[in-house]
């Protein structure tokens, strides 16, 4: 039966989701050839920790005791040489791969700033010169709550680097579908890219513990043709959503000035 459900498409991308941007597979391949990898050396950790205890068990009949050695250097240098080598093994291929998965264009077809507050996202489309704000959403379980998810609309099949900024904790940029994330440091600029070759809306949200309302800390990515990503930009400049939103705004310039009014239900934070 183990063997038979290898045949699935979870168990061969390692019970990961679904990648859907054409980074996904080098992610996909090194997870499973780590797991493979861990598996083999398991198997055979196993499998001689269960011999010694087979071949070397004691007989009723032998009350002598085992010879008594200080040490075996063979065996000691095997020990040694061999997780070494496993280890720069698995160092080289993952280096490789995350050099691969950091690699930026410096010409990227859309470039979009990623901003982060407790709790809640802004997104400003630099390419398009328009933004997307948010406020901290009330979830409650109920299914009609992501209407009011912030919402992050990419082209399908197009390169898109994001800068990643927060206004004043550490968050963290996840959207499981891409099977990529990147923290969000207070005082630092981080950056990477994503080619999207799936439509579809995928779900985000942060990965770092920031506060009280981290869990509400939710968004939607609409990967879109890209008639649909212009008609949803010009839509933001209708609405007066035109420009970007100055990096220099933090979570102070939220607060009214009157304390004795700040609102204290979870679903008015800023």
């Amino acid at each position: 039966m183990v063997a038979l459900s290898g045949c699935s498409g979870a168990v061969s991308r390692g019970w990961l989701p679904e990648g859907a941007t054409t980074q996904a597979p080098t992610v996909m391949r090194l997870w499973n050839s780590a797991w493979i990898s861990a598996l083999i050396v398991g198997a055979l950790v196993w499998g001689l920790t269960i011999w010694c205890v087979v071949a070397y068990r004691k007989r009723k009949d032998d009350h002598r005791l085992p010879d008594q050695l200080r040490y075996n250097l063979p065996l000691e240098i095997l020990y040694t040489v061999v997780p070494l080598f496993m280890v720069a093994v698995l160092f080289y291929y993952t280096q490789r791969d995350e050099s691969r998965l950091l690699q930026v264009s410096s010409s990227p077809t859309n470039v979009v700033n990623v901003a982060g507050k407790r709790w809640a996202w802004d997104f400003n489309y630099i390419t398009a010169n328009a933004y997307e704000t948010s406020t901290q959403v009330n979830i409650t379980g109920r299914a009609d709550d992501s209407k009011d998810l912030p919402e992050l609309w990419l082209p399908v099949n197009e390169t898109t680097r994001f800068y990643l900024t927060t206004r004043d904790v550490n968050h963290s940029f996840w959207v499981p579908a891409f099977l990529m994330k990147m923290d969000l440091i207070a005082g630092r600029v981080n950056s990477f890219q994503v080619t999207p070759n799936q439509i579809g809306v995928f779900t985000g949200k942060c990965a770092e513990l920031c506060g009280t309302y981290h869990a509400y800390m939710l968004f939607e990515v609409h990967v879109v043709p890209r008639a649909q990503y212009d008609q949803h930009m010009a839509q933001l400049k209708a609405r007066g959503q035109s420009g970007q939103l100055p990096n220099s705004l933090n979570q102070d310039q939220f607060v009214p000035e009157d304390r004795n009014k700040i609102p204290t239900t979870p679903g008015s934070q800023s």
